[in-house]
């Protein structure tokens, strides 16, 4: 079983907290306490800390901005890794690098600042860099992958690897970087010289459609389901067609603006959630005969063996 106390001593010098509530990390504003966050400093921290979880068989899960997650409201209880101080960002010519916990528009205003054009499209995208690497981000029909250049990460033992990114690595909101516990550290950015004027303009244009569309009103994780070429439709069209746009459980209600976003107005709590995902895929596969699939990350101490389902 796993000892707190005796691999808080193992990683001494890194900074680690208990009991850490996940509501005030996560952008739905709910979930339970972490019994151990733990925010590595360093490459070579973060190494440190893998290698003991390794040797001791024990699972983690890695916390970026906590922007497409719900928490169980029983929180978690595997250890927590935040790369929240994992955040520097270099530019080298057409190059950005930047590690896992850099902000994602803070990358783009880099970019902006070095005359540099390809990041536009992800202005005010919520979230970190490794996030948005591990999920492959996508928006206005474009997405992370087209622009990497390579990809630092580490494995479950700690070691560190460059992935240098081919056809096929990565697909629609997929990546190599899913449910096998490696770790992104950093992402090399390809960019172009460009006008910053229209870079800016690109950048303000993305940030009023996001708000327009009323991305920023309430707590939410964005998008929740997938889109599925087989549908034909988006997902959130089929969503409205079904009747459920507004339909609340609790405090968390489906977007009366879109219908693929869901919100939290105020108390919601990660099994209010839940049943409204639910509520979604039963009619959508009903109607349609396809069920969505959630691009959200649930994690954690889920209250039924159905929701435990959706963990990794």
């Amino acid at each position: 079983m796993f000892n707190l106390r005796e691999f808080e001593k193992k990683i001494n010098g890194i900074e680690t907290r208990r009991n850490v509530p996940m509501a005030q990390r996560t952008s739905f504003h709910v979930g339970g306490n972490a019994d151990l966050v733990i925010f590595p400093a360093s490459e070579m921290e973060l190494q440190r800390v893998l290698r003991l979880l390794s040797a001791e068989r024990t699972p983690y899960f890695v916390l970026g901005g906590g922007t497409n997650l719900i928490v169980a409201d029983k929180g978690i209880r595997e250890p927590v890794i935040a790369t929240e101080k994992l955040k520097r960002i270099a530019v080298d010519g057409c190059r950005i690098t930047a590690e896992a916990g850099a902000r994602v528009e803070d990358v783009c205003l880099a970019a902006l600042n070095a005359g540099l054009s390809g990041l536009e499209f992800l202005y005010k995208l919520p979230g970190s860099v490794g996030g948005a690497v591990r999920m492959n981000a996508r928006c206005y029909e474009r997405s992370t992958a087209e622009v990497l250049e390579s990809v630092r990460y580490l494995k479950t033992d700690g070691s560190a690897h460059t992935l240098l990114p081919t056809d096929g690595d990565f697909g629609y909101k997929r990546s190599p970087f899913q449910n096998n516990g490696t770790v992104v550290l950093s992402a090399v950015f390809r960019l172009e010289p460009g006008d910053r004027i229209q870079i800016e303009a690109a950048m303000n244009a993305a940030e009023s459609d996001r708000i327009q569309k009323g991305h920023f009103r309430f707590p939410s994780a964005g998008s929740i389901f997938k889109n599925d070429r087989r549908f034909g439709k988006p997902t959130g069209q089929l969503i409205d067609e079904a009747g459920l746009r507004g339909l609340t459980c609790g405090g968390a209600q489906i977007a009366p603006y879109h219908g693929n976003i869901i919100i939290n107005t105020g108390g919601a709590t990660a099994a209010d959630i839940c049943v409204l995902i639910e509520t979604v895929e039963e009619t959508v596969e009903r109607n349609c005969g396809l069920r969505p699939e959630p691009e959200t990350v649930f994690v954690g101490d889920f209250e039924n063996a159905e929701e435990n389902k959706r963990t990794r």
